[in-house]
């Protein structure tokens, strides 16, 4: 009997009917591709849900993907007839994955989906489980996949990894409930392909860290079970409230330890507050000699429930922190900057010496409270001279410093255009355009122009609370970027920002190294670094641009993470690139700062030559090594 249903399914496959898929097939496929449909999972949610529980919610849908009848056939036949994609269990398993995972996409009125609710299963009590975190071309990509929609993000993940035509593409997504699969590819097209990225160990649900989540209460059971009894007894008196509305304490959690000294830190009668003209005789231009602003700075209330949430988020608060800011509570009464209503929103900035906080809490309602962090430390003059207070409908508000005198509005891209001036009001600037907030083609690049009595500095939007300060020219003195020479080198490269989004960039600075006649008679290429310095140190990027006359914006030819080149301790700088000319000939273009006496190649080119600059003939899809020679005899290598 087995051997005729095998015979049966195998002449019914030849036939162009693929046959049912019984709960068996489907297991087996289950068992031997777990990993990669879990990273398809993972790759496709939303990446709204957090790290942590968009791995739990990928290994909670491939576990239901199994089907429940013991014969269900596949939407989608793969075309291929063997390996993998020829197994009708994984085809059928990687169908109803994939549209479980776009319905967690999907906005929804009323209940939601299944899949948009946190997993019953699996669950892991008292650790965080999330990925190895990948280097800077992770990020980027991670950054670039979660400005797609779902079905964009799917057609992306499935052609790099599954190797799928776009016929394919189309008839999986139709399958699985896309209603424009053309519009899902034609977005997914616009991102890169790195397929080598996808499967990287930042994408890898099945490879996990572990952090504990509640050391403390776990140690006082006691204690946390009397704080839980009081809290269900303060929010039974809350419902039955005739007006409802926050608590005293906001959206932070029960109060597991009686401190003096933490007490004092959640009394908003002992905040610091600096007086209005403290900063004009100050010696010192940083945060601490910022005075309160704001129309809510008297509202006791919300100042409570700010430094309450601060020291003990509770678990409907969204925490988010730029890398190495830690998130626990004031040491000490921290120093109000701002406290008003921006956007929709009540807004408490506070500072501590060393940090950032900023809450905001909804106007209207009591659900979405949010705590971000930022470090600061070391920040002066420009650095400290603006904050956001808020970001909404492609736009940002910010906070300046009271030394600020006027504030513009400036297309990084277009440096010959004048800049656009913002209404100053107690410090707050009109609304303006975040790039941040606006992902996919980059067509310009708006940054916030701050004038005071020292000069006029740039600061752009990364999507963090404090603003990178921009700056143009040799690396160790670099000057402003708000010039003409520094608005003329900017221009080309604005767009390369981009890959900076939210890793805690204090300042990144572009350095004009070379100008390099082109082979071919048409002009010189221009070669530009651009660094990008942390608040915490460490994870610094470097990226050496080209850009030849006739393109408008520069390249991304050689990047180095956690490099001294092109930095204020080392000054120097090497990178390539192959060149193809309008004859169709293709070069090795080598470029070194001016003080770089010799250049070599190695590897598939062998060249060299005297001085900053190096061109030698090449073939198509060449690759080198180089290493250079300073004036002082030191080697260096080029940026990979």
């Amino acid at each position: 009997m087995q051997s005729q249903d095998v015979a049966q399914r195998h002449a019914a496959s030849s036939a162009g009917d693929p046959g049912p898929v019984d709960v068996e097939q489907a297991e087996a496929a289950l068992v031997e591709h777990y990993p990669r449909l879990v990273r398809i999972a993972y790759l496709v949610l939303p990446p709204g849900l957090g790290r942590g529980r968009r791995v739990l919610t990928a290994h909670a849908l491939v576990q239901r993907a199994l089907p429940r009848g013991r014969k269900q056939r596949p939407s989608v036949i793969p075309a291929q007839t063997s390996g993998r994609e020829g197994d009708l269990g994984y085809a059928f398993l990687r169908e109803r994955v994939l549209r479980t995972a776009l319905e967690a996409a999907r906005p929804r009125k009323g209940l939601p989906r299944l899949a948009q609710l946190p997993p019953l299963l699996p669950q892991v009590w008292g650790l965080r489980l999330f990925p190895r975190s990948g280097g800077a071309d992770e990020l980027a990509l991670d950054q670039r996949l979660s400005a797609l929609s779902g079905p964009a993000r799917a057609a992306y993940v499935l052609r790099g990894l599954e190797k799928l035509s776009d016929a394919d593409l189309r008839k999986l997504l139709t399958a699985a409930g896309v209603d424009d699969p053309g519009g899902a590819l034609a977005s997914a097209n616009r991102v890169p392909e790195q397929p080598a990225l996808l499967t990287s160990p930042e994408f890898d649900p099945c490879s996990l860290q572990a952090r504990p989540t509640d050391l403390m209460r776990r140690r006082q059971h006691t204690k946390a079970a009397l704080a839980a009894a009081a809290a269900l007894a303060v929010c039974g008196a809350l419902v039955a409230m005739p007006g409802g509305g926050w608590g005293p304490d906001g959206a932070a959690a029960p109060a597991y330890a009686e401190n003096p000294a933490a007490e004092a830190a959640l009394d908003p009668a002992r905040l610091t507050r600096v007086s209005p003209t403290a900063w004009e005789t100050s010696a010192r231009a940083d945060f601490s000699v910022w005075p309160a602003r704001g129309p809510l700075t008297g509202d006791q209330a919300l100042l409570r429930r700010a430094l309450a949430v601060w020291a003990r988020p509770g678990g409907t608060v969204r925490v988010s922190a730029t890398p190495g800011t830690q998130t626990g509570g004031p040491a000490g009464p921290p120093q109000l900057l701002y406290a008003g209503q921006v956007s929709g929103a009540r807004v408490v900035i506070l500072y501590d010496g060393l940090r950032i906080a900023r809450y905001a809490e909804p106007v209207s309602g009591t659900q979405g409270a949010a705590l971000d962090f930022a470090r600061v430390d070391g920040a002066s003059g420009a650095e400290a001279s603006a904050l956001v207070l808020g970001r909404s409908d492609g736009n940002v508000q910010y906070l300046t410093a009271p030394w600020v005198k006027r504030a513009a509005a400036r297309d990084l891209m277009k440096p010959a255009a004048a800049a656009t001036p913002l209404a100053l009001a107690d410090g707050v600037t009109a609304p303006l355009t975040s790039p941040a907030l606006q992902p996919g083609s980059c067509t310009s690049w708006t940054v916030l122009q701050l004038t005071d009595a020292s000069g006029t500095e740039l600061a752009t939007d990364l999507g963090e609370l404090v603003p990178a300060h921009l700056t143009a020219g040799r690396p160790g003195s670099p000057g402003t970027a708000s010039d003409a020479a520094g608005l003329r080198t900017w221009a080309p490269f604005a767009c390369s920002l981009s890959a900076e989004r939210s890793a805690g960039i204090r300042s990144v600075n572009a350095w004009e190294f070379a100008a390099q006649p082109l082979p071919d008679g048409s002009g010189a290429g221009q070669w530009v670094c651009t660094r990008a310095e942390t608040w915490r140190g460490d994870g610094t990027a470097a990226l050496a641009q080209f850009r030849t006359p006739k393109a408008p914006v520069g390249a991304v030819v050689a990047k180095g993470t956690d490099v001294r080149a092109c930095g204020p301790r080392d000054p120097h700088v090497l990178a390539g690139v192959l060149w193809k000319s309008a004859a169709g000939h293709w070069y090795l273009l080598a470029a070194g700062g001016k003080d770089t006496a010799t250049i070599q190649a190695g590897g598939g080119i062998t060249a060299a030559g005297q001085g900053p600059l190096l061109v030698a003939r090449a073939g198509q899809g060449a690759s080198a090594t180089l290493k250079g020679t300073l004036e002082d005899g030191r080697v260096i290598s080029g940026l990979h």
